[in-house]
């Protein structure tokens, strides 16, 4: 999973790097190991910056103040399959043809397929591991089949219909071809987000955006902003600052990441009309009605048998208040968190996850002690941060300690770009409830049933009329170019069902078990590395060969 980013104003004198910087700081939720901005000047040259850590460690004053230009794009790194070299720190770039800077969003499940494609046919060299620099050379490729010196819209619509039909998975990208403009896509399935947004100025010229999240569409002050459907693109070239949608590819399905709304995206975010917010709270009431048929089933009274409802911070608060009130039971922050330890399953090392357990967490005794309680949070993946802060519970003078999760059980890796684990590393993988109670130590585990999360992640029709009205008024006059953005009701396609493969095993693209077991490879190879045998593998450079990168360090 990562955080992506593109931005392009009229103004030939602007910089936009700032505010890609500050735009990357809403989104550094989706990706804490690597940060990268590209920008493109006057004259078409591309300044970059970019390396491994979060946006405020790679962004500095001094590098910030070498980027140039007035239209850019930016990537928050997460890795996949256990990757984290500095080589593989987005955006992307080949100077052939044109010169192209590419971010992506996601997980390619036929990468294998791809470099192969890559050397037999098209004979372009591959120099890391990331299926972006394949999607980036991808698209290069079919550019330069028109062998032209300069393309049009139509060119760059036909190349990445040949982009869609090679490639498979979930993905999202923001792409910058030099002295062109920006353009943005998403796979035809609509499993990673993507949103693009207008901003009307005094001056009556209007900037555009794309971010995988609305949150920093509203933030930067968008007024009006729409979701990219599922196998549509947008071009937006500098020349006339006009975007051009095109649906490239028919839509397979829509079935956006249900993850997403669990766990990843902040809860101010609206994706695919969805609040992620309100999502959450459903969460909590239909866990609240799970945990209450238990306990019925069982001829016991819940009042008497849960004390008090915790959370584990952060994500899972909403969820956890909502639960609280709906079983009228007592709510109470009993962990107080270190806000400078980042999410513990993002991280690349097991090791660390565990040590980084206590160090992100410490437990109230006065909150757990003499006390049967409930904890809350949004998942359970590999049962690691789970029994720690079980165990944390009991230290603090817990009787009993239930555990419910806002997700269903985790029994299948994820695919489309979160890299949760091996299925077998998955605590969840080929047991039941009460065996996953027993390995991380609880009394009893609940878990969110999967037809209760469809559910919870329905749109909203109410708050989407609210969202748009809010955005017309006062400040944008309803003309033609603004209502080219918004989706009005009968323009909106349903929601078709959700990825949800983590729990199911069934993935939107199919039988995907052949991709599953080179992840598993690829993860034993990065482990390699870790440990200090890379005399048996390919090492990873430190950095690529690439356009003057200001953030090497």
């Amino acid at each position: 999973m990562c955080g992506i980013l593109a931005l392009i104003s009229p103004d030939q004198n602007t910089n936009v790097a700032s505010e890609l910087f500050d735009g990357s700081l809403y989104l550094q939720h989706r990706g804490q190991d690597a940060a990268g901005i590209v920008t493109c000047g006057k004259g078409g040259r591309l300044y970059q910056c970019k390396g491994n850590g979060m946006a405020r460690d790679v962004f500095t004053q001094e590098r910030m103040a070498k980027l140039v230009g007035n239209m850019g794009i930016a990537h928050l790194r997460y890795p996949t399959a256990g990757s984290s070299s500095t080589s593989e720190a987005q955006p992307f770039y080949v100077n052939a043809p044109y010169g192209i800077s590419l971010a992506h969003n996601g997980n390619l499940v036929n990468a294998d397929e791809l470099k192969t494609y890559m050397d037999e046919v098209v004979h372009r060299h591959i120099n890391t591991d990331s299926d972006s620099e394949l999607l980036l050379n991808l698209f290069a490729a079919e550019l330069a089949t028109y062998d032209k010196s300069r393309v049009n819209e139509n060119d760059i619509f036909k190349a990445l219909e040949g982009v869609y039909n090679k490639v498979r998975g979930g993905y999202a990208c923001v792409v910058m071809l030099a002295g062109y403009g920006i353009i943005g896509f998403r796979d035809p399935n609509g499993i990673r987000p993507l949103l693009i947004g207008e901003r009307l100025k005094e001056d009556g010229t209007r900037d555009y955006m794309l971010a995988s999240e609305s949150v920093v569409l509203k933030a930067h002050g968008y007024q009006v902003y729409r979701d990219i459907l599922p196998g549509e693109a947008v071009i937006i070239n500098k020349t006339d600052l006009k975007p051009v949608f095109r649906q490239v590819v028919k839509m397979r399905s829509y079935t956006p990441d249900i993850f997403e709304y669990v766990y990843f995206a902040r809860p101010d975010s609206v994706l695919d009309g969805i609040s992620v917010y309100r999502s959450r709270l459903l969460m909590g009431e239909k866990l609240a009605g799970n945990i209450k048929s238990y306990f019925q089933n069982e001829d016991k009274d819940v009042l008497k048998e849960i004390d008090v409802v915790i959370p584990v911070p952060d994500t899972s608060r909403h969820s956890a208040l909502q639960c609280a009130i709906t079983l009228n039971i007592p709510y109470r922050e009993g962990f107080v968190k270190n806000r400078y330890v980042g999410r513990t399953f993002i991280m690349p090392d097991q090791k660390q996850r565990q040590s980084s357990v206590r160090r992100k967490l410490n437990a109230m005794a006065s909150e757990f002690y003499g006390k049967n309680v409930l904890l809350v949070d949004d998942s359970i993946v590999r049962g690691t941060t789970s029994k720690e802060i079980v165990n944390m519970a009991r230290e603090a003078g817990a009787k009993k300690v239930y555990f419910a999760s806002c997700s269903p059980c985790i029994r299948y890796n994820h695919i489309y770009g979160i890299d949760l684990a091996d299925n077998k590393q998955l605590v969840g993988f080929q047991r039941s409830e009460s065996e996953v109670a027993s390995k991380i130590g609880a009394d009893y585990v609940f878990y969110q049933k999967l037809q209760d999360l469809v559910e919870c992640c329905k749109r909203d029709d109410l708050i989407k009329e609210n969202e748009l009205e809010l955005a017309l008024t006062p400040v944008v006059s309803r003309d033609d170019t603004i209502k080219s953005l918004i989706q009005r009701d009968d323009e909106i396609p349903q929601i078709t069902g959700f990825e949800a493969g983590v729990f199911t095993g069934e993935y939107v693209t199919g039988d995907e078990s052949r991709y599953m077991k080179l992840a598993e490879a690829a993860r034993a190879r990065n482990e390699l590395l870790k440990n200090n045998s890379a005399g048996l593998v390919d090492v990873k450079a430190p950095s690529e060969i690439n356009i003057h990168n200001d953030g090497d360090y």
